[in-house]
C-alpha cells in the first residue's frame, strides 16, 4: 500500500473508482465496518462535489500512524471558484449546484477531525481525518499536530522524499529527506535516513545528522534537515546537509532557518546546529525543493488558524513546481476548539 493515494477527479467515473481505491486501505489500517463506510461516504462526498464544482481537483489520501494507532488523511484540493460562505455551506440543504446540498456537512459529521480553507476564486480544502479502534473521536493531546505532502513526480509511483516525527511532552522532532534524483533509489536513501532518525533519537538534530551521513554511505544520498522544537525552553533548533528549506513563521514575522550545502552520505563539510525562537503561536513549515522558494504564508488570509494538514495542502497547491518530488511538512500547536473540530471563525 502507498503512504498516498492521489485521486485526480476528471471525471464523475472517477467517484466509484475512488471508493473502489481507498477501501483495501481501510482494510490493511484495521477500520471497522461501520468506520470504513463513514470513510467510504467522506470520500464519495468528496469526489462528487470535486466533479461538480471544478474541472481539477484531486484527493490525496494517506495513511496515518500516531501512539500506534492507524488512521487516514483524506484531503480534497483544487483552484476551483472558492466557497463564499463556508459556515452556510455546512449546513445541510444548502447547495450551489442544485443537489440536495448535505456534501459538506455529511463529510463534517463523519469525521474525527476536519477542517475547511477557501478562498474567493483560488480554490478549497477540505481535511478529514479518521482515527481507528476507540480513538474516532481523535488522539489524547499532543504538544504539536502534524501536517504532511509527500507525493513522486509524475511518471513514478514511489516517491524519493520522506518525513517523519517523533514527540515527547519535552520535545518534538521532525526530519525531510529528499533522496538524490527519484524513483526506487532516491526512495531507499529516504527510507535509510527514517530509519536512522528513529534508531538515534535521542540525540540532537546535529547529532541525528551526524548519524544519518555516517549511515548513508551505502546509498546515493539525500538532502536531510531535522528540527527540534523544545517545549520547555521555547526554542527551534535545527540542523540540515543540502536544500531541504525550513520557515518558522510568528505571527507576521518569517524566519528561513539555515542548512549547510552537501549531501548526506556523500559529502558534508560541515554540520552545524542553529537555534530559533518559538512560542505557542509558530508554525514551523519544511520542503524539499519540489516547492518553489519564498513561499509565504501571508498571501492566504487565516490560513495560518487552520489545521496543519490544510496548510501543507494549499502550499502543495500554489507552490509545488511539478517537476520533482515534492514534501511539505507543516507543525503547529493543537488548538483544537470542540465542537467545531478545528472550524473556527472564518470570514
Amino acid at each position: 500500500m502507498e503512504e498516498t493515494l492521489r485521486i485526480r477527479i476528471d471525471d464523475p467515473s472517477l467517484i466509484g473508482e475512488s471508493r473502489r481505491l481507498v477501501l483495501p486501505m481501510c482494510k490493511i489500517l484495521g477500520f471497522s465496518e461501520p468506520d470504513t463506510s463513514r470513510i467510504l461516504l467522506v470520500v464519495t462526498e468528496m469526489a462528487t462535489n470535486l466533479s461538480k464544482h471544478t474541472p481539477k481537483g484531486e484527493l490525496l489520501i494517506r495513511s496515518l500512524e500516531c501512539f500506534g494507532i492507524h488512521g487516514l488523511d483524506i484531503l480534497s484540493i483544487d483552484k476551483g471558484p472558492g466557497i463564499t460562505d463556508v459556515a452556510r455551506g455546512l449546513q445541510d440543504g444548502f447547495s450551489t449546484a442544485g443537489s440536495p446540498g448535505t456534501g459538506l456537512g455529511a463529510i463534517y459529521r463523519n469525521s474525527s477531525e476536519f477542517d475547511i480553507y477557501s478562498e474567493n476564486g483560488k480554490g478549497t480544502v477540505v481535511m478529514s481525518r479518521h482515527w481507528s479502534g476507540t480513538f474516532r473521536e481523535g488522539l489524547p493531546p499532543r504538544p504539536l499536530e502534524f501536517g504532511g505532502i509527500c507525493i513522486p513526480i509524475k511518471g513514478e509511483h514511489i516517491c524519493g522524499d520522506g518525513w517523519d516525527a517523533e514527540q515527547s511532552e519535552q520535545r518534538s522532532l521532525i526530519l525531510v529527506a529528499d533522496g538524490t534524483g527519484h524513483g526506487v533509489a532516491a526512495a531507499e536513501a529516504s527510507r535509510a535516513a527514517i530509519s536512522l532518525f528513529r534508531k538515534n533519537i535521542s540525540k540532537s538534530p546535529a547529532g541525528l545528522i551526524k548519524q544519518i551521513h555516517e549511515g548513508l554511505r551505502n546509498t546515493r544520498g539525500a538532502a536531510v534537515s531535522i528540527a527540534e522544537v523544545d517545549h520547555a525552553n521555547s526554542i527551534v533548533r535545527y540542523a540540515g546537509i543540502g536544500n531541504i528549506a525550513g520557515l518558522i513563521v510568528t505571527s507576521k514575522i518569517a524566519k528561513n532557518t539555515v542548512s549547510h550545502n552537501g549531501i548526506a552520505g556523500l559529502n558534508a563539510r560541515k554540520i552545524q546546529e542553529f537555534s530559533y525562537p518559538w512560542n505557542d503561536k509558530s508554525i514551523l513549515i519544511m520542503n524539499s525543493d519540489g516547492i518553489r522558494s519564498h513561499l509565504n504564508l501571508a498571501d492566504h488570509p487565516l490560513l495560518a488558524n487552520r489545521h496543519p494538514s490544510v496548510i501543507a495542502a494549499v502550499l502543495f497547491r500554489d507552490y509545488a513546481r511539478g517537476n520533482d518530488d515534492t514534501t511539505v511538512v507543516v507543525a503547529k500547536k493543537q488548538h483544537r476548539a470542540p465542537p467545531f473540530k478545528w472550524i473556527s471563525r472564518i470570514l
